[in-house]
């Protein structure tokens, strides 16, 4: 039986009644009563809606392929909160983040930090005990009022594609979401991107014209002629933003050569992303799409290049789960063809959409909403899920989507699912 993760919950979830409370001044206060860690690193900024992690993957093993001494802070995790933060290329130790939380967590309190604030601070000191040269920060949420907003000197930031997420938070359109995530911007920074919606566009560059920051907009790559470890088109744009970013270290003094560049990333990997597994002799394909822009990528790149990612023609078996303050309906739209079927499972320990609510929302939404009704099954959990679309697929693969908290339960299973063919 495979070992359970240490859930740090004994010190992560007293903080967890403050839930999302945006701002800096907590801790920020909390940081320099812990000496400011964050001050000991230089660091660049990745903000956006979706591709994140995948730009500051790409940017962090160009830096390792570079000889720099680079870390990495990436949210959520999928099995294990050691995920969060790599120094140089490995996770850090769990004896490590734990004893980093334990000094973090008297100031937390004095200072009501939230869950997120509280790791953050954590991974600030072990990035300042590593004696790291170099961090990659992938914003949280938002981005102006966001915890890796407080390292206090970003002077490369990249955008990765902005769209409709956590509206409820941030605001109710991509304009307002875009003003948030711009908030990262500062005097005299670089900021690269490749090409956003033209309201999102516009919030950029009003935003960059007015702190006097730089703003670059980047085409995609040619994958041809940039070979990346990530699969799918959609990391043509992410791969032109790490590259953006890293070229501008290099104006800013940073060894990185070219041929360093290459090969990191070819080395980079992001799990949970079009990722090929075998679960219980079962093949399975895990794609997070989260939110309506992922789901819709997810069914682009399934439909343009089904053999890459080992799915036969013809109908498609999906297992989902999605949080149910997501747009369920419009996902399940964006992700079913005609004669696919879906199994919908709870996402364990978070509120989510069932099939009752989901088929009720889709005869409601639009006619092909109501169309899908008929191709939706329920499941008690992932387990029986998969037996169950297992049993009834034509084709030998299955995908699981819709929430990131269902891959990291999946990949934490036992038996845990087992790589595949890349």
């Amino acid at each position: 039986m495979a070992a359970e993760p240490d859930s740090f919950a004994d010190l992560i979830e007293p903080f967890s009644r403050r839930g999302v409370d945006l701002g800096l001044d907590r801790l920020q206060a909390a940081l320099a009563e812990l000496g400011h860690p964050e001050r000991r690193f230089a660091a660049v900024q990745v903000a956006g809606t979706n591709g994140k992690g995948s730009i500051c993957t790409l940017v962090h093993q160009a830096l390792l392929a570079a000889g720099i001494r680079a870390g990495l802070y990436t949210s959520p995790h999928l099995v294990s909160w050691t995920e969060r933060i790599r120094l140089g290329d490995t996770p850090i130790a769990t004896p490590a983040l734990r004893r980093h939380l334990q000094t973090a967590t008297p100031v937390a309190q004095r200072h009501q930090l939230t869950p997120f604030e509280l790791v953050t601070a954590a991974a600030f000191l072990a990035f300042a005990e590593a004696e790291l040269e170099l961090v990659v920060l992938e914003v949280g949420l938002g981005g102006r009022l966001d915890a890796t907003t407080c390292h206090p000197h970003r002077p490369v930031i990249g955008f990765a594609s902005v769209g409709l997420d956590h509206a409820e938070i941030l605001g109710p359109d991509s304009a307002n979401i875009a003003a948030e995530k711009a908030g990262v911007l500062q005097p005299g920074a670089v900021a690269v991107s490749a090409p956003q919606s033209p309201e999102v566009a516009a919030v950029l560059n009003a935003r960059a014209e007015a702190v006097g920051a730089e703003l670059r907009w980047l085409e995609p790559l040619d994958l041809e002629r940039w070979p990346l470890g990530l699969p799918g088109a959609v990391q043509a744009s992410n791969g032109a933003v790490a590259l953006g970013m890293l070229r501008a270290l290099v104006e800013r003094g940073w060894p990185i050569s070219e041929s360093d560049i290459r090969q990191g990333f070819a080395a980079a990997r992001w799990p949970g992303r079009l990722q090929q597994l075998i679960w219980r002799g079962q093949p399975l394909l895990l794609d997070g799409a989260h939110n309506l822009p992922a789901a819709r990528a997810l069914r682009s790149e399934l439909d343009a290049h089904p053999q890459r990612h080992g799915l036969a023609a013809g109908p498609r078996h999906w297992v989902l789960g999605m949080l149910a303050n997501k747009q369920g309906p419009a996902i399940v739209e964006a992700l079913l063809a005609p004669h696919d079927r879906a199994w919908i499972v709870p996402v364990p320990g978070h509120a989510s959409w069932s099939a009752t609510s989901l088929s009720s929302a889709l005869a409601a939404h639009t006619d092909r909403g109501a169309a899908l009704v008929d191709q939706l099954e329920t499941a008690p959990d992932l387990t029986s899920a998969l037996t169950a679309a297992a049993t009834a697929a034509a084709a030998p693969r299955l995908i699981v989507a819709g929430s990131l908290y269902l891959v990291g339960h999946l990949l934490g299973s036992d038996p845990p699912a087992q790589n595949g063919p890349e």
